[in-house]
């Protein structure tokens, strides 16, 4: 009997993806096998998020178009899992009483076994937790990429942020000792790992669990000494919390990229108040320019809500001075909505869709306008690029290579003539032209340092489907031996 197939739909954040990651890892233990390009999955997963006003209708449209394809396939399993199953537990089945399994963000290990059950028992399983029971990177997880890779460092928050339901679906933060998390860093690096992102809800309060403020600082100056890790990035911060010494560690320790996601949501005090965010305008600007003064060459990204209830236009002009002055490279802008369950959707003086969407362009406008300007500086500079996989959606048809810089700035370069350039190898390019969302190399590549994240994207390429996939738990004592075909790095 051939093995059941699986696929695992993914929305929302980075959490999210790598939660999907181990939903994968922990599948592939109970003896599923990913489902061929272009085929139907035996059982399909839906990782969901909350945070947006459609995520429900997403969701339930998906749900909807499987309903007769599930009908006309007897065994076919659905799960549904992560923010929005925490959230409406009840709802699902009721809406959908096709799917089989609900599950939250606490339980993602229970699903081979509710699958089963739900197999067995001939009817719907939903098992939530309302806390965690074992921390989620002890758990099996197929990595999506041979060379780059997510560290989840803590989970859960414990900010009260009126637009957020993130807490209330995830919990208080919980975090991780640093040497369960640089020992899964170097197991990675083992098995050709170049990149890690540190992951974190609210990534630099970490530390809070166990009493160490600098806990996060020290974690970097860490990482900078473990051999064969070439770029460390983290995400996301928060402004309150984040510390001078945060700043120096950066800008210290040589594998810690000078790229920083600092969300702002608001420029303005009064929306900033009511947002219940616990830094204002002048702080904000103070770690820019901290940051600046120590990394020059930093780029820094953003996220930004417009419309929040109670937003005057004199409130939306403050977000447009606090953009104007800190220069982002880059912003994800969002149009507030309301989100039940947070205190915001309570809020009175909603402003206006038609307003929202005014302002919400205009900002937009003036980002992209930073953005490109900020970018145009960059052409006739060189600059080193982790060839990446799947970045470049038009490389085929422009016959580019597309790679990330050490400021996480996406470039797409002519590939070398002669030699065979990997995803996770380094290459030198020499940038010609600026837009305002990446950056092109077209006058050669000048370097190409071939890499062991090289080999290893190698390895995993060229292995059967079945042994596909970078599956680690959190390692114990020592560091994992490497896939069949992959090169032991570091």
């Amino acid at each position: 009997m051939s093995a059941r197939t699986y696929e695992v739909r993914t929305y929302g954040c980075q959490m999210n993806v790598h939660d999907s990651e181990r939903l994968s890892g922990l599948l592939e233990d109970a003896g599923y096998v990913g489902v061929p390009d272009g085929e139907q999955a035996d059982v399909v997963v839906f990782n969901t998020c909350a945070v947006r006003e459609n995520a429900d209708n997403k969701l339930y449209g998906n749900l909807g178009h499987l309903a007769p394809v599930k009908a006309a396939r007897p065994g076919m399993q659905i799960a549904v899992g992560g923010c929005l199953a925490q959230k409406d537990r009840a709802t699902i089945t009721r809406k959908a009483p096709w799917v089989d399994v609900v599950f939250g963000t606490h339980n993602i290990g229970s699903l081979p076994v509710l699958l089963e059950r739900a197999r067995v028992q001939q009817e719907a399983q939903v098992e939530i937790l309302e806390s965690l029971e074992v921390f989620p990177s002890t758990l099996p997880t197929r990595r999506e990429s041979a060379y780059a890779a997510w560290v989840s460092v803590s989970v859960g928050c414990n900010n009260t942020c009126t637009f957020c339901i993130v807490p209330a679906l995830r919990g208080k933060e919980k975090d991780r000792r640093p040497g369960e998390i640089l020992a899964e860093i170097e197991a990675l690096v083992a098995e050709g790992v170049s990149e890690v992102t540190l992951l974190g809800q609210n990534v630099n309060s970490y530390g809070v669990e166990f009493g160490d403020r600098q806990a996060f600082s020290k974690l970097l100056r860490s990482c900078g000494s473990i051999p064969g890790l070439e770029r460390v990035r983290f995400t996301s911060p928060h402004p309150a919390e984040f510390t001078d010494d945060v700043i120096e560690a950066m800008a210290e320790t040589p594998n810690v990229m000078p790229q920083l996601h600092m969300p702002l949501q608001s420029g303005s005090d009064k929306v900033l108040r009511d947002m219940r965010r616990s830094y204002r305008q002048k702080r904000f600007l103070g770690i820019i320019e901290r940051v600046r003064a120590a990394m020059p060459d930093a780029a820094i990204t953003t996220d930004i809500i417009v419309g929040f209830p109670g937003e005057t236009e004199e409130d939306f002009q403050e977000t447009l001075h606090v953009v104007r002055e800190a220069r982002f490279s880059g912003a994800f802008t969002f149009q507030y909505s309301k989100r039940p369950g947070t205190p915001a959707a309570e809020l009175d003086d909603q402003v206006p869709p038609e307003v929202v969407k005014d302002r919400y362009e205009r900002l937009v406008a003036l980002v992209n306008d930073i953005a490109w300007e900020e970018n145009k500086r960059l052409v006739g500079t060189r600059v080193e690029l982790m060839v990446a996989e799947g970045e470049g959606r038009k490389d085929a048809e422009t016959h580019r290579l597309s790679g990330r810089g050490p400021d996480n700035r996406l470039v797409h370069f002519a590939p070398p003539v002669g030699v065979d350039v990997r995803p996770g190898d380094l290459v030198t390019v020499e940038i010609t032209y600026a837009a305002p969302h990446h950056l092109v190399a077209d006058g050669g590549v000048i370097d190409v340092r071939r890499t062991c994240s090289g080999d290893a994207w190698e390895a995993r390429n060229s292995a059967p489907s079945t042994t596909a996939g970078v599956a680690l738990g959190m390692p114990t004592l020592g560091v994992p031996a490497p896939l069949p075909d992959a090169p032991a790095c570091g």
